[in-house]
């Protein structure tokens, strides 16, 4: 048998990489395993680093054709260099999978190199070598889901990680699927110049979505350019040398039809990735859709064996995954750690971005919570008028009897910066009062909030 340890983490991603950190802090002789040749898992390589660095220079090259003017700045010829966006993005990447690496080495924590699998409870083998170790956290993270008919080759029919790559913009990029992943990548490449249609099956963009906001951010985008083909399915792809033809149908039913894309975004989703990992051999337990099934101390059903992050029940988010390997490091520590689901921010990293954090209308409406609402425009904030950027609005869900703030929705400029002193609202039982009485700076985007905030109780004052 090889070294030992307390603890090794499968996934260097961000759930994985801050257990092991967090559990070198409190004093455990750590080992991480992964495989890639860089830490920080599909987050910082192939997802959300690399996508914000795009949709920031993508931003910056639209804002230089449609906003500069009304400023007063005058910019003439204007162009982009994708291969300068690209390198830069890998620039982006680079710094944060390094700043990684430093912390490991800050913290002594062992980066094994290699695929790892669980032999037994105790024991994991990395690229055939053995390890013994008390207590092991699964965070191997999530991978595109397939679709049927829909061949990826990372070239003419990709996941996120191939549009993260593409050597010119296409003519036309139609993305299956109208969720996150779609809807941030799709930006980019139609800000680029693309004509980007977006593919979904159900009858409305990002489903989890407060059902107002979807609405207005649906006629944003489209005010943008985007197209969407709505409560349709995609049965089949053709590629040749002019591209992808796809096949599509009513999701109910029907007619079908054809629809022709230079690159085809496949962006149905993400799913657990529990392959390899010697699972079955383990005795780990999964549950219908693949999960690995945990307590509410995210241990499994074999002791010793925990999971955390998106190979587990709840939100694909970078953020819960973290928030869970620390609380998996203090667990084993002897610490009492918690987390409120409900306050857990989730983010659209589009322009204007959407951000959401709590209950929805249709949520509350279901659970037969009475509510009360209040909205306050971007249009009516006077940072949003000088920044030019005025779609979107603020809106508080309140409990009625109570007055605790429920939920939390924005659609707007910097939404998800914005949503984080909503998320701090909730997690310290805050009323909307609370939130209201609590002086903010003028002029700022942060204002709308204390307006919402105010409009709870029908006195907003600057609408």
């Amino acid at each position: 048998m090889s070294e030992s340890f307390d603890l090794i983490v499968i996934g260097a991603g961000p759930g994985g990489y801050v257990c092991a950190i967090r559990a070198a802090q409190l004093g455990m002789k750590v080992a991480c395993v992964e495989k890639r040749d860089t830490l920080g898992g599909t987050c910082l390589n192939v997802g959300c680093i690399p996508s914000k660095a795009l949709l920031q220079s993508s931003e910056h090259y639209e804002e230089a054709l449609h906003k500069f003017a009304d400023h007063g700045i005058k910019v003439e010829n204007v162009g982009f260099d994708l291969s300068r966006m690209m390198a830069r993005k890998g620039e982006v990447v680079g710094a944060n999978v390094k700043g990684v690496e430093f912390l490991f080495k800050k913290n002594k924590v062992t980066w094994l190199k290699g695929t790892g699998s669980i032999v037994k409870a105790g024991v994991v083998a990395v690229d055939g070598t053995e390890y013994q170790t008390k207590n092991i956290v699964i965070a191997s993270g999530s991978e595109s889901i397939p679709l049927k008919g829909v061949e990826v080759d990372e070239k003419q029919i990709v996941t996120s990680t191939g549009a993260l790559e593409l050597e010119k913009v296409p003519g036309h990029m139609v993305v299956i699927g109208g969720g996150v992943i779609g809807l941030e990548l799709g930006s980019v490449y139609k800000r680029l110049g693309a004509e980007v249609t977006v593919v979904e099956f159900l009858d409305r963009l990002v489903p989890s979505m407060d059902n107002e906001v979807g609405k207005q951010f649906e006629r944003i985008l489209g005010k943008q350019g985007m197209k969407f083909k709505l409560k349709t399915k995609v049965t089949g792809a053709t590629k040749s040398a002019d591209g992808v033809e796809l096949t599509l149908e009513p999701a109910a039913g029907g007619a079908a039809e054809t629809l022709k894309a230079d690159v085809v975004l496949l962006a149905i989703g993400r799913r657990p990735y529990v392959e390899a990992l010697g699972l079955d051999k383990a005795g780990v337990a999964l549950d219908e859709r693949g999960r690995v099934k945990t307590d509410a101390h995210y241990a499994t059903n074999v002791p010793g064996i925990y999971a955390i992050g998106d190979v587990i029940v709840g939100a694909m988010l970078a953020h819960k995954a973290e928030d869970e390997g620390v609380a998996v490091a203090e667990m084993l520590a002897g610490q009492k750690p918690h987390i409120n689901y409900n306050a857990i921010p989730s983010v659209v990293y589009t322009w204007p971005e959407v951000a959401a954090v709590g209950e929805t209308e249709e949520q509350l409406k279901a659970r037969g919570i009475a509510y009360k609402v209040g909205k306050f425009p971007f249009t009516a904030n006077g940072r949003a008028r000088a920044m030019g950027d005025t779609d979107g609005f603020v809106k508080i869900l309140s409990d009625k009897a109570t007055d605790a703030v429920l939920g939390c929705h924005i659609l707007g400029p910097d939404a998800g910066t914005l949503i984080a002193e909503l998320a701090l609202a909730m997690e310290f039982g805050a009323s909307a009062e609370d939130v209201a009485r609590t002086c903010h700076a003028h002029p700022s985007l942060n204002e709308a909030v204390k307006e919402a905030a105010l409009a709870v109780d029908g006195r907003a004052l600057h609408i």
